[in-house]
């Protein structure tokens, strides 16, 4: 089988919902309600999904190959069959990694520049 290379550089910087998104969808299938609990819990409510801004970003991230909905549903006898499930492809999780690469190297120079604290 053919190793395929992913590029996630067409996609960089990636917003600020997309990636918050990708992070809430990377460890396990999620429904777009839990997706929205999922990063205003990571962010300790700093960042609220709305749910316009949620299905919005869901739509232009399935159209761009980042995220896929599953056809497996987890526990289907406890869900509303209503419920779309996602979760990241690969290369959504190429695209999440350059982020966290790109704004790793950021805070690196505002370091440098003594812009933001020195790691604890």
């Amino acid at each position: 089988m053919k190793h395929e290379t992913v590029d996630p550089s067409p996609f960089l910087p990636l917003p600020l919902a997309t990636f918050h998104i990708l992070l809430a969808v990377a460890e396990e299938g999620r429904h777009g309600y839990a997706i929205i609990q999922d990063v205003e819990s990571r962010t300790g409510g700093a960042l609220r999904l709305s749910a316009g801004t949620l299905y919005r970003s869901i739509q232009r991230m399935l159209e761009d190959g980042l995220i896929e909905e599953m056809r497996e549903r987890p526990a289907p006898e406890l869900d509303d069959e209503r419920r779309r499930y996602y979760r990241i492809t690969r290369l959504g999780s190429a695209a999440a990694r350059a982020e966290a690469g790109r704004l790793s190297e950021l805070v690196g120079f505002a370091r440098a520049a003594g812009l933001a604290p020195e790691r604890a």
